[in-house]
């Protein structure tokens, strides 16, 4: 069973719990969101297994005792197939977020560190994690980001799979959000952060 460190509100580590009793009593604790990008201005969005949405490249929960750049490391491997070093992945900001579940008796209260690093050049052979991730979707970041603010219908994308790559059309409805999110809110300032923020792109 997974153990996660847990905090109180203010970031101070004040324990380790298993994973469903941290989601049961809604404690806080780490997850890392990883976002790969590449030289041409591109970002790259999971497909993600349960709802076939896009979602962040990599995503999960910082197990205990791993630092967040480890637990980058790792989800990127597991979900993506690609083993990297992490030590160069850039910090873009930390989310404090909230949601209930209370039918199912889950409440989740993560610090999400929020991390993006730049794609191999050479990296091609990517190996998905099947129950959860299906494959990835290459998007422009400054046409995605139009998308998202309403100034364009559709973006033409890349789909990566297994098997195959093609080329297909976006729409925002095609985006993992949370009931009282909306794609801009959640994707919008990775976005900016790549277009914009010495990621050397």
């Amino acid at each position: 069973m997974e153990h996660l460190d847990i905090y109180d509100e203010y970031m101070n580590k004040i324990g380790q719990k298993p994973r469903d009793i941290v989601h049961q009593n809604g404690l806080w604790h780490k997850t890392v969101h990883c976002w790969m990008y590449d030289d041409n201005g591109n970002i790259y969005f999971q497909i993600r297994a349960d709802s076939g949405k896009l979602y962040t490249t990599a995503s999960g929960h910082v197990l205990a005792g791993e630092t967040v750049r480890d637990a980058f490391q790792r989800e990127i491997h597991e979900e993506i197939g690609l083993s990297m070093d992490a030590s160069d992945a850039i910090p873009l900001e930390i989310v404090f977020w909230r949601q209930d579940k209370p039918a199912k008796n889950w409440h989740d209260r993560a610090f999400a560190h929020i991390y993006a690093n730049k794609l191999p050049t050479e990296f091609t052979d990517f190996h998905f994690q099947p129950e959860e991730v299906t494959g990835l979707v290459r998007i422009n970041a400054k046409a995605c980001l139009d998308l998202l603010m309403d100034k364009k219908p559709s973006v033409r994308a890349t789909k990566i799979t297994a098997d195959k790559t093609i080329d297909l059309d976006i729409t925002k409805n095609d985006f993992l959000v949370a009931p009282n999110e909306t794609p801009v809110i959640k994707y919008g300032f990775v976005l900016q952060s790549i277009i914009q923020q010495n990621l050397h792109i």
